[in-house]
């Protein structure tokens, strides 16, 4: 890969995304066929006086075969020492970065229930580090570079798929700025101002309508607060958790989505595409659903625990964003999410509810707050959505028009 692509990208994720500090540990999820990412990160984590580098590579060939050839007793069996070697992040005051770029067809052939199975058993095992990380007990970055099979899926009929990927990436990452880390400090700003906007009129409800059959009420969290870009660990230290990001999101209330909501495009959930979907929800809880594509993947999902038929985030993205602007569906939610509005199953973000470093499980539940061993995005927004939000006096104050932003 390019190197001056490849000093900016490095760079920019350990400055802006994860805020690497001196003397502090980094862990890198990297597949194998991009070990010059992980070598330039490494590279630049020692440039900041990192104190070590961990680097764990991932193989999509490799766990296909595994998922072809195991059974489902062995898949699900997580291995202590991996469930150690997570924690041990947390308790050393690790880093995280994982690079995000698998491949949509990976798993294509394998039965969604084994998929399933072992998503349920890691999603278990891995519990108290998921929920670090949700609540920002590390600073952790999820980023992407273009590998083979990905770039293929995006780009069937390009020459140089792999390149013409990477330069996506590098405007929405705005790598091709002259100073990366200015322009995504400007950046940062700009969606600030959204979310001091949407926190300081405390909406009770957002109302979602489209032409393609969404018409979905969802209530918002007790004492809920809208985020953007940037967020502050429990070390005071600021991070960005997704590298892009074009997003304000917030907690939904678990108790109160109602209606039926379309999705915009596909999800790629373990290797699957799940498309042409539509939820149903009374009480805040999955009522009925279908799918035109994927439907026994959704099935598994939404069947994984109590709290994957209920939201835990709800975001705001306008259609002119870059992504969104590039007309290019990617298959991977990191950047397809960033095109457009999107809610998610499963677990909430505590760090979107005032004070929930004070406030125990119990607590956050009863203000709301969706509880899961699964978080999975998926997009809802479309050219002509429009959004009101509602007020507890029943006021109705336009967000969206048309798909965009008129605040």
């Amino acid at each position: 890969m390019e190197e001056n692509f490849l000093k900016k990208f490095a760079e920019t994720v350990l400055k802006i995304g994860v805020n690497l500090q001196e003397n502090q540990g980094l862990e890198i999820i990297c597949p194998v066929e991009k070990s010059d990412v992980a070598v330039a990160l490494t590279e630049a984590a020692y440039r900041l006086n990192a104190k070590i580098v961990n680097v764990r590579w991932e193989c999509e060939s490799v766990d296909r075969l595994n998922y072809l050839n195991a059974d489902t007793e062995t898949l699900t069996d997580v291995p202590k020492w991996f469930i150690d070697s997570k924690n041990y992040l947390v308790k050393k005051g690790f880093c995280y970065c994982a690079i995000a770029a698998e491949d949509p067809s990976a798993f294509l052939g394998v039965p969604p229930e084994k998929l399933a199975a072992a998503a349920k058993a890691r999603g278990k095992a891995l519990k108290n580090f998921y929920e670090s990380v949700m609540s920002n007990g590390i600073r952790w970055c999820v980023v992407s570079v273009p590998t083979k099979n990905w770039a293929k899926k995006v780009f069937p009929n390009s020459v140089d798929p792999e390149n013409e990927l990477l330069g996506l990436i590098e405007k929405t990452m705005r790598l091709d700025a002259e100073n990366p880390v200015l322009a995504w400090e400007k950046h940062i700003k700009t969606l600030n101002k959204r979310a001091e906007f949407l926190n300081s009129h405390n909406f009770e409800y957002l109302h979602f309508t489209n032409s393609i059959g969404t018409d979905f009420t969802v209530g918002l969290c007790e004492d809920h607060t809208w985020i953007s870009a940037e967020e502050k660990a429990k070390d005071g230290l600021p991070f960005v958790a997704n590298m892009p990001t074009e997003e304000v999101f917030t907690a939904p209330h678990r108790l109160k989505a109602k209606g039926t909501v379309k999705s915009a495009m596909p999800l790629c959930y373990e290797g699957q595409i799940i498309d042409g979907f539509s939820l149903t929800f009374k009480n805040g809880k999955i009522v009925d659903f279908s799918a035109e594509k994927g439907y026994d993947t959704l099935k598994h999902l939404i069947e994984t625990d109590s709290g994957t038929r209920r939201l835990g985030e709800v975001a705001l993205i306008g259609k002119n964003s870059p992504i969104a602007k590039s007309k290019v569906l990617f298959f991977n939610t990191l950047f397809d999410e960033n095109a457009s509005c999107h809610i998610a199953l499963g677990k909430g973000y505590p760090t979107t509810v005032k004070n929930s470093e004070t406030l125990s499980k119990k607590a956050l539940t009863k203000k709301g707050l969706n509880d899961s061993i699964e978080h999975v995005d998926f997009m809802i927004g479309t050219a002509d959505l429009k959004i009101d939000g509602i007020k507890k006096d029943k006021t109705a104050v336009p967000l969206f028009r048309n798909g965009d932003w008129i605040i």
